[in-house]
């Protein structure tokens, strides 16, 4: 399975991005997708994560009720919106894709990762 990640930018607090995260391979869609993120000189931190049934999800803290995850599996696509972006959310944004539930430590497949700035 191969993810290529995309949808970042430069956007000013307040504003919205949409990523995507697109899974090729056979048994791409049997797997949860998720996304995390790494901030400069910070670990990299998971943010949202769903089933391939999408019939569950789950957040971060930091973004529970700013971020939705959702996923088309005829189109094996993920995506993360991201609404009222603020300053600490900057960092790069890395898809991935794993049994469920979606964990860190099992992560079998990193997309390369998009770059999104807030900025004041």
């Amino acid at each position: 399975v191969q993810l290529q990640a995309s949808g970042g930018g430069l956007v000013q607090a307040g504003a919205s991005l949409r990523l995507s995260c697109v899974a090729s391979g056979r048994t791409a869609s049997s797997y949860a997708m998720g996304w995390f993120r790494q901030a400069p000189g910070k670990d990299r931190e998971f943010v949202a994560a769903i089933n391939w049934r999408v019939t569950q999800n789950y957040y971060a803290d930091s973004v529970k009720g700013r971020f939705s995850i959702s996923r088309d599996n005829a189109k094996n696509t993920a995506y993360l919106q991201m609404n009222s972006l603020k300053l600490e959310d900057t960092a790069v944004y890395y898809c991935a894709a794993a049994p469920w539930p979606l964990r860190a430590t099992h992560i079998r497949y990193w997309g390369q990762g998009t770059q999104v700035t807030v900025s004041s």
